[in-house]
């Protein structure tokens, strides 16, 4: 049932980086020239006033939800804005009961005790949507401090094209269904390239082209769809609400193993899409010219040797002791193909996502073992190659950070 949409927060997209990138939307389009420039090296059009105050807000926002709890002088201070500023813009997300004011500060400071303000994370409820399993489609409505508060899920029984599509309004449906709470917007992480439109361009094991699936979903929603690749969403995730310890500048690729092969990749701070929309799509790189035919028509992608489906397949069909070859030719063509990306862009963080019974030994082991024997040792010896363990939720909270980034400016 559609929902009323809540009370906006100023769009604004993630920490302005370098190639930054917000999701995609069928919320309305920024200004001209307002958010669009900041996230490229060469400015070409000039901030308006309006666009300010957007950006000192989501500061605000970006502080609180990274630092917790304070007073308003210091996160003046934390922020670099004056004391007036923070004032009007802390009143001004009250009033759209965004923050509250917590009480005292029980410190043994001087002076009177200040007061301090933080997030209220039952202020909103964003729907997450993961579609990248081959077996269903999985949703959680989380609140904005990315804690699941209600799940759902529905069985997908091979269906593609319009039914596919059904089956995600259906699951939206019942995420809705589970919270009272105003919504903040919709997250969804499915397979495939998706444009800054919320246009699925190519969905092949979905049987998705063109597909306007942000339009879609608002209109069935009232509240703003923000929709992005499942792996970049699963980057996000690692990004947003991965190890508090973590250094955010830190560049990282996560690499979704499941119906297909996906990349998401962070460097410097910015998830990097390109002008295609397919950075990343390393899953039909050729590894065998002699190997079976993919999805998408050619022989010998990394998808055929390392797709779950298939791989799964494989062990079934061989006998107990032949498995541990089957997963390591697997790893090494992950390793080829993994290596030239490593050395070019100097990552020292590859995580992997996906079944363990399949990533967690010997595949990730032989994918290691290649990425250094195809490198220098200053960079496969640096590299660290991990298994993403047990969390199910990594493509759900990509989901809820890409709507944290575009409605609020938290990332």
């Amino acid at each position: 049932m559609p929902r009323a949409a809540a009370p906006r927060a100023a769009a604004v997209p993630r920490a302005a980086a370098p190639r930054a990138v917000t999701g995609h939307s069928a919320a309305a389009a920024a200004p001209a020239g307002a958010e669009r420039a900041s996230s490229t090296l060469r400015v070409t059009a000039k901030s308006l006033p309006q666009h300010t105050r957007a950006r000192n807000r989501a500061l605000v926002l970006q502080t609180l939800w990274h630092q917790g709890s304070m007073s308003r002088a210091d996160l003046a201070r934390e922020s670099g804005l004056t004391r007036p500023t923070v004032s009007g813009i802390v009143q001004e997300l009250a009033d759209d009961g965004v923050v509250a004011e917590l009480g005292l500060r029980g410190d043994a400071r001087v002076g009177k005790p200040a007061t301090l303000v933080g997030i209220r994370p039952d202020s909103f409820h964003i729907l997450a949507l993961d579609l990248s399993s081959a077996e269903r489609f999985s949703g959680a409505v989380v609140d904005v401090r990315g804690e699941v508060v209600g799940r759902a899920s529905v069985d997908i029984d091979g269906a593609t094209g319009e039914a596919a599509v059904a089956l995600a309004e259906r699951l939206v449906d019942e995420l809705s269904g589970l919270t009272t709470t105003r919504l903040l917007g919709v997250g969804v992480g499915t397979p495939g390239i998706v444009d800054h439109q919320g246009v699925v361009r190519t969905a092949v094991h979905l049987g998705w082209w063109d597909l306007p699936l942000a339009a879609r979903l608002s209109a069935r929603t009232g509240v703003p769809v923000h929709v992005g690749n499942d792996a970049n969403l699963a980057a996000l995730g690692v990004h947003t609400f991965g190890d508090a310890e973590r250094d955010p500048s830190r560049s990282l690729m996560v690499i979704t193993i499941e119906h297909g092969v996906g990349v998401g990749l962070i460097v410097g701070g910015a998830l990097v899409e390109g002008d295609r929309f397919s950075a990343g799509e390393i899953g039909h790189v050729t590894v065998d010219e002699a190997g079976d035919v993919c999805a998408c028509g050619r022989r010998g992608c990394l998808e055929v040797s390392l797709a779950a489906p298939g791989l799964s397949a494989r062990l079934l069909a061989v006998d107990p002791g032949s498995r541990g070859a089957v997963l390591h030719a697997a790893g090494r063509d992950l390793g080829f193909v993994l290596a030239p990306v490593v050395s070019a862009l100097g990552l020292d963080e590859v995580v992997l996502s996906g079944p363990r019974e399949l990533l967690d030994g010997v595949l990730l082991r032989a994918a290691l073992d290649t990425v250094r024997a195809r490198t220098l040792a200053a960079v496969g010896q640096g590299l660290v190659l991990r298994y993403a363990g047990d969390d199910r939720d990594l493509a759900v909270l990509g989901a809820a950070s890409l709507v944290l980034s575009a409605e609020l400016g938290v990332s």
